[in-house]
């Protein structure tokens, strides 16, 4: 059983810069895929950015790609999300979700570990 815990989010203004962390604890870390979703008020959740277990392969949604980086430290069970320039459309829940296997996947129905989120509000 996987335990994560996202930190990080909070208010910020358009054109911020923001980090959003994900502690995982509980199993071998590098063994999942891990992906960033985020659900937007009164809309369905989002995939955000995906990284495989080995971090080699990594994947960015069409609404941020150029903006967000995905990065993981293996060591320390943490994933993190850099988000630059964002913009008051990000404005969201963010999650991180862990799957088996080490590969990362855009269907958030493939995650099988979530953790609480954390608000992101970008203000104009």
């Amino acid at each position: 059983q996987v335990q994560l815990v996202e930190s990080g989010g909070g208010l910020v203004q358009a054109g911020d810069s923001l980090r959003l962390s994900c502690a995982a604890s509980g199993g071998t870390f590098s063994n999942y895929g891990m992906g960033w979703f985020r659900q937007p008020p009164g809309k369905e959740r989002e995939f955000v950015a995906g990284i495989s277990g080995d971090a080699i392969s990594k994947y960015y949604g069409d609404s941020v790609k150029g903006r967000v980086t995905i990065s993981r430290d293996n060591a320390k069970g943490t994933v993190y999300l850099q988000m630059i320039s964002v913009k008051p459309e990000d404005t969201a829940v963010y999650y991180c979700a862990a799957v088996n296997g080490g590969n990362w996947y855009l269907n958030p129905n493939w995650y099988n570990y979530w953790g609480q989120g954390t608000q992101v509000t970008v203000s104009s």
